[in-house]
């Protein structure tokens, strides 16, 4: 099946085999025509969405395989987690006087001595140069 592409005078052509099954390519034709939709379109979106779901599925699966990769990440992992105490030592310090013995203030205390321990364990194991 060719698809043809343009303006007169400035065609592209692609080759495009959209199934093995002619079947299913004919209904493609005649759903794409039914539409009033080009079939270049139709298929350029299609790869469009696909690189685009590559893209991301790269991203969020990272490469550990080196140890300077899984100490990068362990880096960036510690800074978020710095980041994240920060943000409850503020939220802890703005609770009222008349709160902080209340079980809210208990648990963003208690929380921000988990991720001040687990900050310090990550750096005294060495992880972090």
């Amino acid at each position: 099946m060719s698809i043809t592409e343009g303006s007169p005078g400035n065609t592209r052509y692609t080759q495009v085999k959209v199934s093995v099954d002619s079947v299913i390519a004919s209904a493609f034709k005649v759903a794409c025509t039914t539409a009033n939709v080009s079939m270049a379109s139709i298929i350029s979106k299609f790869m469009a969405d696909f690189a685009d779901i590559a893209v991301r599925r790269k991203k969020l699966e990272p490469d550990y395989s080196t140890r300077g990769q899984r100490r990068k990440s362990i880096q960036r992992i510690l800074h978020q987690l710095e980041q994240i105490k920060f943000c409850e030592e503020q939220y802890r310090d703005r609770i009222p006087e008349n709160l902080q013995g209340s079980e809210v203030y208990d648990r963003a205390e208690e929380l921000v001595s988990a991720l001040d321990e687990a900050i310090e364990s990550l750096s005294q194991a060495g992880m972090v140069p």
